[in-house]
C-alpha cells in the first residue's frame, strides 16, 4: 500500500515538473529515440545543402566587408525546423511520411549547417587565404611579389586535406569534457535548449510565429538591396556612398550606408561590442588619423602612395595589429591558464566516472536532475566511436596533408606542417576546454601565432610572408573545427542525439563547406574586380591585416613607419590594460567597459558600418524598454530575416555582374565649390 502511494506521488511529481518545464527529459520520454542511422536522413542533408548555400553567402559577405561575424545558430535552427516541418507535414497530408521530424533530426542539421557553413569563417577567405592575393599584396610595400592567386580548384583541395584534422583530434576526449567535466559550452547548450523547445508543443506555436517574422524581414531587406542595386551604376553612387552624416563626417568615414545586414548584425552582438566598434571609430578617424596626417612630410613623405603601408595607411594597419594582439594574447594566456587550473582541479577532485548518475529520490529537484542526467549519459555512451578510429583518421590525413600541402604552397615545407601537427592536437584541446568553459574559441589567435612562428622561421628569403599564411590556414582549421564539434557534441548530449550521428554530420557538413565556401568565394572574386581594394564595396580588411602580419613577422620592427613602434607599444599595452581593468570590475560593472578587438576593426576600413550596427543595437534596446518578452522572442528573428534577405540579394547581384549588366541609374552626392546637392544620372 505504501509503495503504490509513492508510486502516486511520483507520477504526480512527474506531472508537475512536466507542466513547470522543470525536467527536460520526461517531456519526450513517450518518444522513442532514433537509431543513429535513422537520425541521418536523405531530408536533412538536402535542407542542410540548401541553408549551407545560404549562410555561405551570409558569412562571406561579412567577411568580406568588416570581419564581424555573429552567431547564427539561432537563425540555423529555425529555418531547419522549418523547411523540415514544412517538408513532413507536406508528405503526411498526401500518407507518404514513413518518418516524423525528431529533435534529433533538427540537431543533425544544425550541425551539418553550422560546420559548413563556418568553413567560410574558418577557410580563410576574409583573411589569411585572400592575403596571399596579388590584390592585397599591391597594397603593400614590402614583398609585392610574394603572392599566390586564388583558384577554385588548390582551395577544394587545400580545405579538403586540413578541415578534417580537428575533428578526429578531439574525439577520444569527447567523455571527459561533456560527461566526466560537465563543460558548459554555453553556445551549444542554448542551440540545444532552442531545438528541445520547437519540438514541444508550445515551442513549435512560437516558433511557427518566429519564423513569419523572419520571413516578412527577409523580404523586406531582399527587396530593399534589389532597390538600392539600381543607383549604382558607377563607383561612388548609391545609397551605400551616401553623406548621410555630411560632407566632412563623410570623408572621415562616418555615414550611415544603409546595410540592412548590419542593422541585423547590430541586434544580436552585445551593446558593448557595437559601442566599442563606435569608440574606436571615433578614437582612430575622429582623433589620431587627421592628426597623424598634418605630420605628413615629417613623419612619412608627402608623395606617397595612399595605399603605402610607410605612410598613413601604415599607422591605421599596424595601430589595428597591435589592439588585435594585445586583446587576443590577453584572453589567449587568461583562458589557457583557466583551462590549465580547471583541468588540475577535476583532475584531482575526479571520482570514478564509470557508473551512471544515482538517482536520489530525496527532493524533487535532485531526481529531475538525476532522471535527464541518467537519459542523457545512457544515450551518449551507447553509441562509441573508437579510439583507435579517431587516432588512425588523425595519422592518415596528417600523413596526406604533410605530403601534399608543399605541392600546393612551395614555400610551406615538410617539416614545418609536421611540427604544427604534433602540438596541433593539445592546442585543439585547449581551443576545445576553453571554449567549453568561456564560449569564447581563440582560432583565430592560434592562427596569429602560427604566422610568426612559420614565417620567422621560413624568413624572407625563402618566401616567409606565403609560409607563415598558409601555415596560419593549417592551424586555423584544426583548433576551429575541433572546438565546433565539441559544442556539437554538448548539444547531441542534451537533445538525445548520438555522438555517432553528430560526428558524422560534422563530417559531411565539413566536406559540403570544402566545396561550397571556395566556390562562393570564387563568385565573389570574379564578379567585383575590385574585391580586396581598399574603399571598394568589399575591401576584405582582415586579408591586408593577416598580409602585413605576416610581413612583421618575416621583416620585423623595420616594416613600420616613423614612431608607428611607438605608438604600437602604446595600444598593446592599452589592450592588454582594458582586459585587466574589466576582468578586475566583476560582471556588474564589466559590461561597461569596451572591447579591444572589436574597437581595432574600423581603425582600417572606418567607421560607417558601426553606424548601421549602433541603429540595430538601438532598435532593440528601445523594443525592449517597450516590450521585453516580444523582443526576447522575436529579436533573434527580426535580426536573422534582415541579415539573410540582404545576404542571399548577393547571389544574384554577383550573377548579374558576372553577365555584365550593370544598374541603370548612378546617384551620387556631388560638391561643386560651396554648393553641394544630389544629382541622379543614368549609368551608361
Amino acid at each position: 500500500m505504501d509503495h503504490n502511494g509513492r508510486d502516486d506521488d511520483r507520477k504526480k511529481e512527474d506531472k508537475k515538473e512536466e507542466e513547470n518545464g522543470l525536467s527536460v527529459e520526461r517531456v519526450f520520454e513517450n518518444q522513442e529515440v532514433p537509431s543513429w542511422r535513422n537520425q541521418l536522413t536523405l531530408r536533412a542533408f538536402v535542407v542542410s545543402f540548401v541553408l549551407s548555400i545560404l549562410f555561405s553567402f551570409i558569412v562571406m559577405k561579412l567577411n568580406l566587408t568588416t570581419g564581424i561575424i555573429p552567431s547564427l545558430n539561432v537563425s540555423a535552427g529555425l529555418l531547419g525546423f522549418f523547411f523540415t516541418k514544412t517538408w513532413t507535414k507536406f508528405l503526411e497530408s498526401s500518407g507518404h511520411l514513413k518518418q516524423p521530424f525528431t529533435r534529433q533530426e533538427n540537431t543533425v542539421i544544425q550541425t551539418c549547417v553550422v560546420a559548413s557553413s563556418g568553413i567560410a569563417f574558418s577557410g580563410g577567405f576574409g583573411s589569411y587565404l585572400f592575403g596571399m592575393s596579388e590584390a592585397v599584396a599591391k597594397q603593400s610595400t614590402e614583398h609585392t611579389d610574394a603572392f599566390k592567386n586564388p583558384s577554385l580548384s588548390w582551395m577544394i583541395g587545400f580545405l579538403f586535406v586540413v578541415s578534417f584534422l580537428g575533428l578526429f583530434s578531439v574525439v577520444p576526449l569527447r567523455k571527459v569534457m561533456i560527461v566526466d567535466f560537465k563543460l558548459t559550452y554555453p553556445s551549444g547548450t542554448a542551440t540545444a535548449h532552442l531545438i528541445n523547445s520547437f519540438h514541444t508543443p508550445a515551442g513549435a506555436k512560437l516558433a511557427k510565429k518566429q519564423v513569419k517574422v523572419l520571413g516578412k524581414f527577409f523580404s523586406f531587406s531582399f527587396l530593399w538591396g534589389v532597390f538600392q542595386w539600381f543607383y549604382t551604376a558607377g563607383d561612388g553612387c548609391g545609397f551605400a556612398s551616401f553623406p548621410s552624416l555630411g560632407l566632412k563626417a563623410y570623408e572621415n568615414q562616418f555615414f550611415f550606408d544603409f546595410s540592412a545586414t548590419y542593422v541585423g548584425v547590430g541586434m544580436i552582438c552585445p551593446y558593448i561590442i557595437n559601442v566599442s566598434v563606435l569608440l574606436g571609430g571615433i578614437l582612430s578617424w575622429g582623433l589620431m588619423w587627421p592628426l597623424i596626417d598634418t605630420k605628413k612630410g615629417d613623419w612619412y613623405p608627402a608623395d606617397l602612395k595612399a595605399s603605402s603601408l610607410h605612410g598613413l595607411q601604415g599607422y591605421k594597419v599596424f595601430i589595428a595589429i597591435a589592439l588585435i594582439l594585445g586583446d587576443g594574447l590577453y584572453n589567449f594566456f587568461k583562458v589557457l591558464s583557466r583551462t590549465l587550473a580547471a583541468l588540475f582541479f577535476q583532475l584531482r577532485v575526479r571520482n570514478a566516472t564509470s557508473n551512471l548518475p544515482v538517482a536520489d529520490r530525496s527532493s524533487p529537484e535532485s531526481s529531475k536532475i538525476s532522471y535527464d542526467e541518467q537519459q542523457r549519459t545512457r544515450l551518449f555512451l551507447k553509441d562509441q566511436i573508437p579510439t583507435w578510429f579517431s587516432i588512425a583518421g588523425y595519422v592518415a590525413i596528417a600523413a596526406i596533408s604533410t605530403a601534399t600541402l608543399p605541392h600546393i604552397f612551395h614555400e610551406l615545407k615538410w617539416y614545418y606542417i609536421l611540427v604544427i601537427y604534433i602540438f596541433a592536437p593539445a592546442l585543439a584541446f585547449c581551443n576545445a576546454y576553453g571554449c567549453g568553459l568561456t564560449d569564447w574559441s581563440l582560432a583565430s589567435t592560434y592562427g596569429k601565432l602560427a604566422i610568426f612562428v612559420i614565417g620567422a622561421w621560413a624568413g624572407a628569403s625563402y618566401g616567409g610572408v606565403l609560409a607563415g599564411l598558409a601555415a596560419c590556414g593549417v592551424m586555423m582549421n584544426i583548433v576551429s573545427t575541433a572546438s565546433d564539434l565539441s559544442q556539437d557534441f554538448k548539444t547531441g548530449y542534451l537533445t538525445l542525439s548520438s555522438p555517432r550521428s553528430m560526428f558524422v554530420s560534422q563530417l559531411i557538413g565539413t566536406a559540403m563547406g570544402c566545396v561550397i565556401s571556395p566556390s562562393v568565394f570564387w563568385l565573389f572574386f570574379k564578379a567585383f574586380k575590385d574585391l580586396g581594394t581598399t574603399g571598394s564595396q568589399y575591401p576584405a580588411p582582415y586579408a591586408t591585416v593577416y598580409r602585413n602580419m605576416a610581413i612583421l613577422g618575416v621583416e620585423g620592427f623595420s616594416a613600420l613607419p616613423k614612431n608607428c613602434l611607438y605608438l604600437c607599444y602604446g595600444f598593446f599595452g592599452a589592450a592588454i590594460l582594458i582586459n585587466l581593468i574589466k576582468d578586475a570590475l566583476g560582471k556588474k560593472w564589466a559590461r561597461f567597459i569596451p572591447n579591444p578587438m572589436a574597437m581595432a576593426i574600423p581603425f582600417y576600413i572606418g567607421s560607417y558600418f558601426a553606424i548601421d550596427m549602433c541603429l540595430g543595437s538601438l532598435i532593440l534596446f528601445i523594443w525592449e524598454k517597450i516590450d521585453k518578452v516580444k523582443a526576447d522572442a522575436f529579436g533573434p528573428a527580426v535580426a536573422s530575416g534582415l541579415i539573410c534577405g540582404d545576404g542571399i540579394w548577393t547571389l544574384p547581384s554577383s550573377i548579374l555582374a558576372l553577365a555584365g549588366v550593370k544598374p541603370p541609374i548612378c546617384m551620387k552626392f556631388l560638391s561643386r565649390g560651396t554648393n553641394s546637392k544630389v544629382d541622379a544620372f543614368l549609368g551608361s
